[in-house]
């Protein structure tokens, strides 16, 4: 259901998704993550909930990468295809990708980890697809503990599909099950940045 609700509602904001409330809320997501990543020419990198492609081609502007990048909107992803040609677009959830065990450097999510229905799952495949010793960058929304609970009650009523709320503490303890570690925490503001890395 939350996914479906997703689906349609970035369907919709996808042709104009940079001038909407969510595009301006999610800048500030990309650039803080941007400054706190690192990455190399001729990385393979996967955007995990990608929308129109922005992060990736903001991400060659400095390296020279290999984008990928899956979305459960179809609009979302054509508009990225239209956009920046040179990356690979796929419409897909974020639980079972069609990308081959250990051929990404990098995964990032930004602003979107609040949408996945199944985090487990998730952290599960980020670490099928990632290399040994690969990163995983979250870029997620930080509410305060004290009112964390009472937004999470209310969330699953949200009509973008919006399933949860995480600390960066419940978000480093769901990836290191599945071995990863955490190696840095960020946060400003609204915003929290977290970087693991896949154990070898």
């Amino acid at each position: 259901m939350n996914r479906e609700r997703n689906r349609v509602a970035y369907d919709k904001k996808a042709a104009n998704y940079d001038d909407t409330l969510d595009g301006q809320f999610t800048e500030k997501f990309k650039r803080l993550l941007l400054e706190h990543m690192a990455f190399r020419d001729d990385d393979y990198v996967l955007d995990v909930g990608c929308g129109n492609g922005t992060l990736l081609a903001r991400m060659a502007k400095s390296k020279k990468i290999n984008g990928f990048g899956i979305d459960v909107s179809p609009q979302m992803i054509q508009q990225a295809k239209n956009r920046y040609p040179e990356f690979d677009f796929v419409v897909s959830g974020c639980e079972n990708t069609p990308f081959e065990e250990n051929s990404m450097d990098i995964v990032t999510v930004c602003a979107a980890y609040h949408h996945f229905p199944n985090v487990d799952a998730f952290a599960q495949e980020a670490k099928r697809v990632l290399k040994p010793n690969g990163s995983l960058y979250i870029a997620e929304v930080h509410i305060p503990a004290l009112i964390r609970p009472i937004a999470n009650i209310f969330l699953p009523l949200s009509k973008d599909g919006d399933v949860k709320f995480y600390s960066s503490t419940e978000i480093a303890a769901t990836c290191s099950k599945v071995g990863f570690h955490l190696v840095n925490t960020v946060r400003r503001g609204h915003i929290q940045i977290i970087q693991l890395r896949k154990q070898t």
